[in-house]
């Protein structure tokens, strides 16, 4: 899995109008936590957020704070502002190489379906799963393979098994699916 390096300024707790003056000044408040480790507050820029949380990625995040501690972390929720769309705050989840990371990977569909060949049209419903695996097994992306779909036919997470790889998403989550179009039911009824 790719990494991103990322670097944060230490903080103290504070109320709203410490919070906001941070946003002020182009920083995001954000939060580590996980096992084994206390809560440390931080901040980092929001632009150099913006290359973590705007993208289709997913990403281990190398954290190196002001006061020399290292972490390595995924990302675990953000809050966004409801109408600039701003990160508001940021919690990354502390992570270790010897337990399973829990993270979404996102979905890659290769093949030219047997459907869409018969003029059906691919729909695709899921663009990321979450998965579970130890971080020297984690994949950049995950291949879906649609060459065998037919029209009416669909691909759900529980049909997807990788090596070394849990699919934690639902099983019955729809990853694609190939549906009929005018044209084709129509030729279906005319024939």
């Amino acid at each position: 899995m790719k990494h991103i390096e990322l670097k944060g300024v230490v903080r103290e707790a504070g109320n709203k109008a410490t919070v906001k003056s941070i946003r002020k000044q182009g920083l995001v408040p954000c939060n580590i936590y996980g096992s084994g480790i206390e809560n440390v507050l931080f901040t980092v820029t929001a632009k150099d957020l913006k290359a973590l949380t705007h993208t289709p990625n997913s990403y281990i995040v190398e954290l190196e704070l002001n006061d020399g501690k290292k972490f390595k972390a995924v990302l675990h929720e953000v809050q966004w502002h409801p109408v600039t769309d701003e990160a508001l705050h940021v919690d990354f989840l502390a992570i270790t190489d010897d337990k399973p990371v829990v993270i979404d990977v996102p979905v890659v569909i290769t093949g030219h379906s047997e459907g869409v060949k018969l003029g059906g049209k691919l729909l695709v419903s899921s663009r990321k799963l979450r998965i579970s695996a130890l971080i020297e097994n984690l994949p950049d992306s995950l291949e879906v393979d649609t060459t065998h779909l037919t029209i009416g036919k669909q691909i759900v997470a529980g049909d997807l098994h990788y090596d070394n790889i849990n699919i934690v998403s639902p099983k019955g989550t729809i990853i694609c699916s190939v549906r009929a179009t005018r044209a084709t039911a129509q030729a279906a009824q005319n024939a």
